[in-house]
C-alpha cells in the first residue's frame, strides 16, 4: 500500500512538472522564453531583454542560416517558447516553417502573439522587380529583397525596436525596462558605428571580390565597393569559364581583396586568389562564428578588423587619405 501510494505521489508531482514547464505559458515577471533562427537576433534579444529573457539561437554562427536541420530537439524549444524571432525575407524558408510545425506553439505561428520577422519595417536592398519564375532561374533570389541585412548595424537597430515591441506585447509591466534597454542598445551602436565608419572611411571606394551575394548591407556601410562575385549566380557553383572571366576583371581592376563567409568552399577562390595575389578574407557573417565574437558589436568589430589587416597585406592604399 505504501509502495502504490509512493507511485501516486511521484505520477502526482510529474504532472505538476509538465504544467509548469510544458503547458504554462509564461506568468507576470517570469522570463521570457526567447528562440531565434540566428545568434545575431539572439544577441540583439539579450540586449533588448535583458534578465527579463532566456535566449536561445537555432542556427549556429558558423553554418549558413540558408540550411539548417531541423532536429526535434529545436522542436521542444519552440513548444516551450514565448517568442521566436526569425530573420525573415526568406531566408529560413527550408527549415523554419518545418520546426514551427512540429513544435504545434500556435502562440509562435505567423501572426500569433509571439511571433516576429525581424526584417519589418527595415531599409531593404535588391527588392528584385518581375516574374518569379525568371527570378527563380537566377539563382538564390530572394523575392523580397536580400535577406542579409543584419550586417549593416544601422539597421540592427530596427530589428531592436521590433523586439522591444514584441517583448512589450507579451510583458506590458516590463515595457519600460525593454525601452531603456533597446535606447542604450541604439546609442551604443551610434557610438560603434561612428568608430568603425572612421576606420573605414580611408578605403570608402576600395573595389573587393564576394564569394556569395551575402553582403550588400555590408558594402552600403563601409563604402566598400563589390565589383564581381565568385559564384556565377547565387547558389550557383562557378563553372571554369566564369572563373576565367573574373580572374579577368580581377587584373583589369587591379582588385586585391576576396571576401568569403566561414561556411563555404574556399577552393574556388584560393584558385582566383593564386592566380591574381589577391588576399582571400574569410569574414564573419554571424555572432559566434568564431570564439571571439560574443556579442553583435564583436562581429563588427571583427569584420573591420580583417578588412584594414587584408587591405595593409595586400598593400592597398587608402583612397581618401586626407579624410
Amino acid at each position: 500500500m505504501k509502495k502504490d501510494f509512493r507511485y501516486y505521489v511521484i505520477f502526482y508531482l510529474f504532472g505538476l512538472w509538465l504544467m509548469v514547464n510544458i503547458f504554462t505559458p509564461a506568468m507576470a515577471g517570469d522570463k521570457l522564453r526567447v528562440v531565434t533562427s540566428t545568434a545575431d537576433l539572439a544577441s540583439i534579444a539579450a540586449a533588448v531583454g535583458g534578465d527579463q529573457v532566456e535566449v536561445f539561437a537555432i542556427a549556429k554562427g558558423y553554418q549558413d542560416p540558408h540550411f539548417v536541420d531541423a532536429k526535434p530537439s529545436y522542436m521542444i524549444k519552440l513548444q516551450k517558447a514565448d517568442l521566436f524571432i526569425q530573420v525573415g525575407l526568406d531566408l529560413e524558408i527550408g527549415w523554419v516553417p518545418l520546426l514551427l510545425d512540429g513544435a504545434r506553439n500556435s502562440n509562435i505561428l505567423p501572426g500569433g502573439n509571439g511571433f516576429l520577422d525581424a526584417s519589418v519595417g527595415v531599409p531593404l536592398l535588391q527588392v528584385p522587380t518581375g516574374d518569379p519564375a525568371t527570378l527563380r532561374a537566377q539563382g538564390d533570389i530572394h523575392a523580397a529583397g536580400n535577406p542579409h541585412f543584419w550586417l549593416d548595424p544601422r539597421r540592427g537597430k530596427q530589428v531592436a525596436d521590433n523586439i522591444y515591441r514584441a517583448l512589450s506585447r507579451l510583458q506590458p509591466e516590463h515595457e519600460a525596462r525593454f525601452k531603456a534597454n533597446c535606447d542604450d542598445f541604439k546609442r551604443r551602436i551610434d557610438q560603434k558605428t561612428a568608430e568603425w565608419q572612421q576606420r573605414m572611411q580611408p578605403y570608402r571606394g576600395t573595389r573587393i571580390v564576394a564569394f556569395h551575394n551575402s553582403w550588400p548591407y555590408f558594402e552600403e556601410f563601409t563604402g566598400l565597393n563589390i565589383v564581381d562575385f565568385v559564384e556565377p549566380k547565387p547558389g550557383i557553383p562557378p563553372t571554369p569559364k566564369h572563373l576565367v572571366r573574373v580572374i579577368g576583371h580581377m587584373q583589369e581592376q587591379d582588385v586585391r581583396i576576396i571576401i568569403i563567409s566561414p561556411y563555404y568552399s574556399k577552393k574556388s577562390s584560393e584558385l582566383i586568389a593564386s592566380k591574381t595575389g589577391a588576399q582571400l578574407v574569410e569574414l564573419a557573417t554571424s555572432v559566434e562564428a568564431y570564439p571571439e565574437i560574443r556579442s553583435y558589436f564583436d562581429l563588427f568589430d571583427y569584420n573591420v578588423g580583417k578588412m584594414l589587416e587584408a587591405f595593409a597585406t595586400a598593400g592597398i592604399q587608402p583612397t581618401n587619405p586626407s579624410e
